[in-house]
């Protein structure tokens, strides 16, 4: 019996993409992958290492490589593409995929490419501000656009952000579709507890604190939320109304999650969204903005709002409060969505598309 193949997989510690990679590393070893990790941007703490123990088959690189969206130039951005593509014969890769498209934009043409797009600046710029983009944004878009054009396939958590990103990138071929899943179990339920919820990177426009934030003001009940307040080019955010928890590690989000608050989110862009899948795996109700991806994922299994409509949102989590059997419904109704959602499935069909571009198959070895 062959050996598994082995994969050549980016992420970086910071976002999703961390949880997204772990994720489908561990799911690929069911259908005979390794994967080797190039880690860009910040170590992994200890918390992270014990994660990356815990996988089978996995290996990582800690690069130094800086973020593509963190990357102070064009000529840095460009190194670490060249770094990751210098890896595939270090590393001896079958196949690689990387979680950026601009790290693809030097890539060896000899090994099978996937691309993944999480987020970029084109889709976020669109979406949030819209018109001209700031040099910053422009160069970031450029490179990525010549990483998706190196591309064997272009992946993409949802359908809608897909269509965004053959939009901004004027695409021949539209994305292949592979919604994102956990792994992680819901945490065990507790006495449901009468607060509003949220998390993400607070920060960025695009989660628009600023609607949750209104929202809060109109509030009887609390309205927690957990992460980032400050960016890494000087992004801040300062809500008046809600109840900041800081950032804190999955365990405390668990524990959050246990006593099924209503779970919110205003975002304005979001390519996925692994917070609401969290929140509605632990069978939180959900109140979302009413976007394209939200619907596509969550649609009769969330109440949706106009992003901006602070007022709308208050209503909707006053409602959900003051219902407990409504609640529990939307919450019930939340849960059996996010089964669909499952990161064996994401394993699954990424495995699909690997093997698809392969002489053959990969097998477990004996």
């Amino acid at each position: 019996m062959s050996l598994p193949r082995h994969l050549l997989l980016t992420t970086d510690t910071v976002g999703g993409v961390w949880t997204y990679a772990l994720d489908l590393a561990r799911g690929l070893v069911q259908h005979g992958y390794r994967t080797t990790l190039a880690i860009l941007g910040p170590a992994p703490d200890a918390a992270q290492r014990q994660a990356l123990s815990e996988v089978k088959g996995l290996s990582y690189v800690v690069t130094g490589l800086p973020l593509d969206w963190t990357a102070p130039d064009e000529a840095s951005l460009r190194a670490a593409a060249g770094a990751i593509a210098a890896m595939v014969s270090t590393v001896g890769a079958d196949i690689v995929q990387v979680n950026a498209p601009a790290l693809a934009c030097l890539s060896d043409a000899r090994t099978p490419l996937v691309v993944a797009t999480h987020s970029c600046v084109a889709t976020w710029w669109d979406a949030v501000e819209g018109g001209p983009m700031p040099e910053d944004f422009r160069w970031r878009t450029q490179l990525a656009a010549q990483g998706l054009a190196q591309a064997d396939r272009c992946v993409v958590p949802s359908g809608a952000f897909g269509r965004a990103v053959a939009r901004c990138y004027g695409l021949s071929r539209p994305p292949v579709t592979v919604h994102n899943g956990r792994f992680a179990s819901p945490p065990a339920s507790h006495a449901q507890h009468d607060f509003a919820f949220t998390a993400g990177r607070l920060w960025d426009r695009a989660k628009n604190a600023a609607t949750m934030d209104a929202a809060a003001a109109r509030l009887a009940v609390p309205f927690k939320a957990v992460g980032a307040v400050s960016g890494p080019h000087g992004e801040r955010v300062e809500p008046l109304h809600l109840c900041l928890k800081g950032q804190v590690g999955a365990v405390e989000v668990s524990r959050y999650l246990a006593a099924r608050p209503v779970f919110v989110s205003a975002a304005r862009y979001e390519p996925f969204g692994l917070a609401v899948l969290e929140a509605a795996a632990a069978g939180c109700a959900l109140v979302l903005s009413d976007i394209p991806t939200f619907r596509e994922l969550w649609d009769d299994a969330a109440i949706f709002l106009p992003p901006g409509d602070d007022r709308g949102f208050a209503q909707a989590i006053d409602s959900l409060v003051s219902d407990m059997r409504w609640r529990e419904e939307r919450g019930a109704a939340a849960a059996a969505r996010a089964a669909r959602y499952h990161a064996q499935f994401m394993a699954d069909a990424t495995a699909r598309l690997y093997d698809a571009l392969l002489p053959y198959p990969a097998r477990v070895a004996a």
